[in-house]
């Protein structure tokens, strides 16, 4: 026996568990469930093939040619000598080859690549950063949209509570005679409304969670109680959202990009290795097919980039100009945009501290009013009146708490909080 309620507590835990959910945690399954998370995977595939192809100019290099060709004169001797037969060159002449080249410095060229690489990846990495906390607002709205709306279902039911109390009382009139038919239908049309009110809200909370479940791809269920989070705040000191990231990256790109210039300007040194075979080989007086083969080392060095390095310099200053002016736009939105929620919350806090007041002098006036229908002073529509002021006050504070709390997580996601 002792076992079975041991078992059906940890049971009932479990359950009560499932059946709510936190904000925190709706967010981090909708970062898991959204299409863009894949992405991180192929930046960083693509970053490693980038950075595996720059590092194979390394390898040696291994070029097959071929060439026949027939020309329409040869180099000759212009000498004749007596007894010696000087054999012609034959005009068409054929070459099979294979040279293998071999780096050995190249400026920093392949270097400067893996940076680029690395760089652009990085970028590509915040994009993705940015895309997906973007859902994060999407998220808080629905969230609290239905948290919302769960204040204004629980304060349609405790009218629901007072309207079928007033009906009582109001039926214990008619049979008394203070009160008729007309008074008693009046007290159930109000029912009837506050019904049907409570219908479209739980519909309307039902969709809400359906949209909640395809972002986060989880099955809530309309039983799901959603936890209120903290309605702790602080002022933002310093700006923590992931587009700075992206700013920071692209200028980290722009260095890189820069770099990369003055590998351009530098030499080329290589070694090499040629085998072939033709006619002629490398006789040019043997005229037959012969094998042959060469080792060298070879130097380059193009000034042609010299003619486009100022552009180039000027180009990328205009593109970090760009990134500058676009981050600074943003931080300065962003701040106004703080100022803006930081008086809302503040015009919120004075509303709350009224509410109170308000729903006080609203039950003052309520309670009073079966009283004075019992002794003629006022009909029951009046006392309905009265009764939907208090549910009105008492819902205007329910929703106010909330809008408290969107606010604030407001100012937390403008600044990554």
């Amino acid at each position: 026996m002792k076992n079975c309620l041991v078992f059906t507590l940890v049971l009932f835990c479990s359950v009560a568990s499932r059946a709510q959910v936190t904000l925190e945690r709706c967010k981090e399954l909708a970062r898991d469930n959204y299409p863009v998370i894949k992405q991180y995977g192929l930046v960083e595939q693509s970053r490693r093939l980038t950075v595996e192809n720059a590092a194979k100019a390394w390898l040696p290099q291994a070029v097959v040619s071929g060439t026949a060709s027939y020309q329409s004169d040869v180099t000759s001797i212009p000498i004749s000598l007596p007894d010696v037969d000087i054999p012609a060159l034959g005009k068409d002449q054929y070459d099979v080859n294979v040279t293998v080249n071999q780096q050995l410095y190249d400026g920093g060229t392949v270097a400067s690549a893996k940076r680029i690489a690395n760089a652009q990846s990085d970028v590509e990495r915040e994009k993705v950063n940015v895309a997906i906390y973007d859902i994060n607002q999407r998220i808080d709205e629905l969230f609290f949209g239905v948290l919302v709306l769960d204040e204004q279902i629980a304060q349609v039911r405790v009218l629901q509570d007072d309207l079928s109390l007033s009906l009582a009382s109001v039926e214990a009139m008619m049979k008394s005679g203070v009160a008729n038919q007309t008074d008693v239908d009046a007290v159930k049309v109000e029912q009837v409304k506050a019904s049907q009110r409570e219908t479209a809200l739980l519909t309307q909370r039902k969709t809400y969670l359906r949209m909640l479940e395809t972002f986060t791809g989880e099955k809530f269920g309309d039983g799901i109680t959603l936890v209120k989070p903290s309605s702790e705040h602080s002022i933002a000191a310093d700006n923590k959202r992931p587009e700075l990231g992206l700013y920071a990256a692209q200028e980290r790109l722009l260095d890189t990009r820069l770099k990369a210039l003055d590998a351009d300007l530098r030499p080329r040194v290589g070694v090499y290795a040629r085998g072939g075979y033709g006619n002629p080989g490398l006789d040019m007086f043997n005229d037959g097919f012969d094998a042959y083969y060469k080792i060298g080392v070879t130097l380059s060095w193009n000034f042609g980039s010299l003619y486009t390095r100022g552009n180039d310099r000027r180009k990328l200053d205009a593109e970090r100009q760009t990134v500058q002016s676009e981050r600074d736009a943003f931080l300065f939105n962003t701040r106004l945009q703080t100022e803006l929620q930081d008086g809302r919350i503040e015009s919120l806090r004075k509303q709350m501290e009224l509410d109170d007041e308000i729903i006080t002098l609203r039950q003052r006036i309520r309670s009073k009013a079966e009283t004075k229908v019992a002794n003629g002073t006022e009909t029951v529509n009046e006392m309905l009146r009265d009764i939907n002021a208090v549910s009105d006050a008492q819902l205007s504070k329910r929703l106010h708490e909330v809008q408290l709390l969107q606010e604030i997580y407001k100012v937390k996601h403008l600044n990554n909080l």
